[in-house]
């Protein structure tokens, strides 16, 4: 099964090059990679030239959810698989992508790839640090242990990367770039998803890629951050917490598709309780 890449990256081109190298190396297929670059000052489209890679480009940076939206434009597959840049794809990925996709009968499901990094990277519960920079990345420890670290395929994924059927992407209109530069884009567009239907929000455990830690938004120390959260709880009336814990349960070992309504709790009376005094005052005053 070919998959479509779509990898937004900033002036990225040490990570981007390892990502790019990752997946040429450790896939079963020849897939489909579509870049954006916002900026490309540092070589990087002079490096997609020289390795074929299809790209487009803007002399400033867009954005997470715009950049991912133009690269999207580009994929020439049914299957869209969004990356960060400072990822590195560990070995038979799409072997075990291609599984889950063929075991069920819809296009209405999120897959997502489990992170292992550093403690602070991802989703991982464990430390297993083989380098948190390119220029300290030890490939071949992460080669010789990463099937050591001990996970399970999970609930409630929304995080990077993750798989999406291209018609469902074009449904829900891709990312949400009010979002850009970027932060809690993710879980606004699993709740894109979760309103037109989906309820298969799948971790799985075998497909596996190592993260540096989001460092095309996290390292730019002049980025100026949007309110991520505020914005969620003024756009959908709940907060991305709630919506996160209690609907996609996330975290949880998976155990099937979700169900419609979360579990009524005291935790989610109190949570839906201040999500609404949060987005009454957001809405009053108007303030993020």
């Amino acid at each position: 099964m070919r998959f479509s890449i779509i990898i937004p990256s900033w002036n990225n081109i040490s990570y981007l090059k390892l990502c790019l190298e990752s997946i040429k190396k450790n896939s079963k297929y020849t897939h489909d990679i579509n870049v954006h670059l916002n900026e490309g000052s540092d070589g990087s489209i002079d490096y997609l030239k020289s390795i074929n890679t299809k790209y487009n480009h803007s002399t400033k940076n867009l954005g997470l959810c715009k950049g991912t939206n133009s690269a999207a434009s580009l994929a020439e597959t049914d299957y869209f698989l969004y990356s960060h840049d400072d990822m590195y794809f560990l070995p038979n990925w799409d072997l075990y992508l291609e599984k889950e996709v063929n075991k069920i009968n819809t296009n209405l499901y999120y897959f997502s790839g489990t992170m292992i990094g550093p403690i602070g990277c991802g989703l991982q519960k464990f430390d297993f640090n083989c380098g948190n920079t390119s220029d300290n990345f030890d490939e071949k420890k992460l080669l010789s242990n990463y099937k050591k670290v001990s996970y399970f395929d999970h609930q409630g994924t929304h995080w990077a990367p993750h798989l999406i059927h291209k018609s469902i992407w074009n449904k829900v209109g891709g990312f949400s770039e009010e979002f850009d530069p970027g932060f809690a884009s993710d879980t606004d567009l699993n709740m894109k998803l979760w309103n037109a239907g989906v309820r298969i929000f799948k971790g799985i455990d075998n497909f596996r890629v190592y993260h540096f830690g989001s460092i095309s938004l996290r390292k730019k120390k002049f980025l100026i951050r949007n309110k991520g959260n505020r914005f969620f709880l003024k756009k959908w009336s709940i907060s991305s917490d709630l919506f996160i814990k209690t609907y996609l349960r996330s975290g949880d070992v998976y155990d099937g598709p979700l169900m419609n309504n979360p579990k009524i709790n005291l935790y989610f009376l109190v949570e839906f309780l201040k999500s609404k005094i949060k987005y009454f005052l957001i809405k009053l005053f108007n303030f993020l």
